[in-house]
């Protein structure tokens, strides 16, 4: 695939199989530095199969991924790739609820301070702690959390859990974050609230969106550019407006348009073929 300097994550005729299924087949896309860019398809098409391979918890069966301009070695694990700057979410919100909003901050923080057992035994590390804690709290302030740092994470409302959950993910100081169904559950005024969240925290920490997502007027709302997956294989990318007059694209979601009938598609009636829809492997 031919990419530039600009290109933060690569993936190059990856395919990955579970015994005789193919779940993905030779898929090869980008995406750029500072781009908001959605990976979509139905049910059972293979978008969090990629998210997984892409962060280490499948290792594909060939093909690659690049970040940055380099790739990414085989049999990584998930926590070596955040540590090389990508984070996600997952579909299912996945916090520790269990834990304070702030003991949720400062998880993640933790990972980039230099600690060891030494430090940690005899408390030689007082001045970082203060300076994580202190990140921790900004991290919140900026996110419009600060006043429950001290909540219980589990007792949030769902759509502040999703908030949380993708500000646990800023703190790992990513270039590149994954959203998988971060609308998933979400109301109409919560999901708008998500759009402007998603622009925003792209703007202020310099980010690359890498997202998946039913919500079809979210996507379109946010995206730079788009894919689109069916049974595996990539079958249309492109603008927002591209997307929606693909007849492909069309077929996949809504089946077999004639000839005559108009090639254009809005996205609630992409949203609406997923009301229903079985809760199935993305």
């Amino acid at each position: 695939m031919a990419t530039d300097k600009n290109t933060v994550l690569a993936i190059d005729n990856l395919t990955m199989k579970f015994g005789g299924v193919t779940a993905i087949d030779d898929l090869s896309l980008h995406v750029n530095r500072g781009e908001i860019v959605a990976l979509i398809g139905p049910n059972g098409a293979g978008k969090t199969t990629a998210f997984n391979v892409i962060t280490g918890v499948y290792e594909a069966t060939s093909g690659g991924v690049s970040f940055g301009g380099s790739p990414i070695p085989k049999g990584i694990t998930p926590d070596k790739i955040t540590k090389l700057g990508i984070a996600r979410t997952f579909q299912n919100i996945r916090i520790f609820g269990s834990m304070t909003v702030l003991e949720n901050i400062l998880v993640a923080k933790h990972m980039r301070t230099k600690q060891n057992v030494l430090t940690a035994t005899f408390r030689l590390s007082r001045n970082e702690e203060k300076r994580v804690r202190r990140e921790a709290e900004e991290l919140l302030d900026d996110q419009g959390l600060l006043q429950m740092k001290d909540e219980i994470a589990s007792s949030l409302p769902y759509g502040l859990q999703r908030h949380l959950e993708i500000a646990r993910a800023l703190a790992t100081d990513p270039q590149l974050i994954l959203l998988d169904e971060p609308a998933a559950g979400m109301n109409p005024q919560e999901t708008q609230e998500l759009a402007a969240f998603v622009k925003r925290i792209r703007e202020k920490h310099g980010l690359t969106v890498f997202i998946i997502e039913h919500h079809m007027d979210l996507v379109m709302q946010i995206s730079d550019r788009i894919y689109v997956l069916d049974f595996g294989k990539l079958i249309a990318s492109g603008t927002p407006k591209q997307i929606q007059t693909n007849k492909r694209v069309i077929d996949a979601y809504l089946g077999s348009v004639e000839e005559d009938e108009p090639a254009d598609i809005k996205p609630s009636a992409l949203n609406a073929k997923k009301e229903g829809a079985v809760n199935a492997e993305s």
